[in-house]
């Protein structure tokens, strides 16, 4: 079963790697939405702190959002996935390596590039900190709830926009929770770990029913 996960694994790094516009494009975008915003409010600095928390964490939610519709279509339209469901291992997880590399393609680099916004809204480093240690339990929620809106569109026209519908109110609270522990952050006597064990607590939660809800959901859009 674990030689089936990096095998899966592996082979989507690989076909993402050929493809590397596509990992390019989400890093773009985030790095283009959050430079965006202080053109548009101006660049008073304590403005800029106050909205950045929620800036860094809407880019993210955009921008991993923007591969979802890839995730399980180019297998859907060369039919491995089909291949996979009627292989003897378990369903489940093979859609969590997919997961896995969705979020080293996409969630993974924009922890990696969050103090891009701690630069240019003047962030102190220690909130820069706190940011990047916020994403990196937050994205690979995105990845995950984001795989079951995937999984159930699959097929269909239009399949992006209604990603969007189902997911967007799905992301509400790792939104508000992770922007939440980086405006704490900031002040004096601020505590981030309530923010922290909730996020924590939706990440437990993800790994253990999101692989199973998008296979559900992928057997579904393939009957």
């Amino acid at each position: 079963m674990f030689k089936t996960f990096w095998m899966i694994l592996k082979r989507d790094l690989k076909l993402a790697l050929r493809r590397r516009s596509e990992i390019f494009t989400v890093l773009f975008f985030f790095i283009i939405v959050v430079s965006l915003f202080p053109l548009g409010v101006g660049f008073d600095e304590k403005m800029l702190q106050s909205i950045a928390s929620g800036v860094a964490w809407i880019a993210a939610l955009l921008a991993s959002m923007l591969a979802l519709e890839r995730l399980f279509s180019s297998d859907y339209v060369d039919g491995t996935l089909e291949q996979m469901l009627l292989t003897p291992q378990p369903l489940p997880v093979l859609v969590f390596a997919k997961m896995t590399a969705h979020w080293l393609l996409t969630g993974l680099p924009l922890v990696l590039i969050a103090p891009v916004v701690g630069i240019l809204y003047h962030l102190e480093a220690e909130t820069v900190k706190v940011m990047m240690f916020m994403l990196l339990l937050g994205t690979p929620i995105l990845s995950m709830v984001g795989a079951i809106g995937a999984a159930l569109t699959l097929g269909l026209r239009g399949g992006g926009v209604l990603i969007s519908l189902l997911i967007l109110p799905l992301y509400i609270p790792v939104l508000v929770y992770g922007a939440g522990a980086i405006n704490e952050s900031m002040l004096q006597s601020g505590n981030i770990e309530p923010y922290t064990l909730l996020l924590s607590a939706f990440l437990l939660l993800s790994l253990i029913f999101s692989p199973w809800a998008t296979a559900a959901a992928l057997k579904i859009s393939l009957e």
